[in-house]
């Protein structure tokens, strides 16, 4: 039986009301896209979070770099002005010096480095002195050997840099095994003559 039938009409008209109210609800929550721009956003962030770490990254590696490179060449000088081979710990008067001047941004138990001498005491022959790397891509070191007065000395530093960011190294390096890229830096000096019983000129 119809509201109109028993002379309900003002309740019935607000159970309309109220019925037509709810469907336009209804209506308007099918076509919202408030949502979409929630999942929206959840898509975009996780990437583009993703690429700012990685241009952060690859910029601490460059400034790693570079920090390996004022290390080694601080080291270096040490040799050249004779202070390692006077003291009474060569290489742990070198090892000392690199890793004061690198530890601020590297980890120094992981800084590899050799220090020998040219053959024949020749800046070509340095030159041509390639470094070691076993398959691991560790640096394979030779004995330590700081030299004497007028020596030609080579010292290279090695470090390798782990990236954070997942398959940063891979897509830099091309290998999908590896998420590491080395860093190392080669200083070739000449000693001078501190000491006039090893001088030749």
């Amino acid at each position: 039986m119809s509201c109109a039938r028993v002379n309900r009409r003002a309740g019935c008209k607000a159970d309309n009301k109220g019925a037509i109210k709810m469907r336009r609800n209804f209506k308007r929550w099918l076509r919202g896209d408030d949502a979409a721009t929630a999942v929206e956003f959840a898509m975009v962030v996780p990437p583009l979070l993703t690429l700012i770490i990685g241009i952060l990254e690859v910029s601490m590696f460059f400034a790693a770099g570079t920090v390996l490179e004022g290390g080694s060449a601080q080291a270096a000088r040490l040799i050249r002005t004779g202070q390692v081979q006077m003291s009474s710990d060569p290489q742990k008067t070198f090892a000392t010096s690199l890793c004061s001047n690198i530890k601020a941004m590297l980890d120094c138990t992981k800084v590899q480095y050799e220090v020998i001498e040219a053959t024949g005491d020749t800046f070509l022959n340095a030159a041509t002195t390639k470094p070691t790397i076993d398959s691991n891509g560790n640096l394979v070191p030779k004995s330590f050997a700081s030299g004497k007065s007028n020596s030609v000395i080579i010292v290279r530093s090695y470090y390798k840099w782990e990236f954070f960011t997942p398959y940063l190294g891979s897509m830099m390096t091309g290998s999908m095994d590896k998420n590491w890229l080395p860093l190392m830096s080669t200083v070739v000096i000449k000693s001078e003559p501190y000491n006039a019983a090893d001088s030749s000129g």
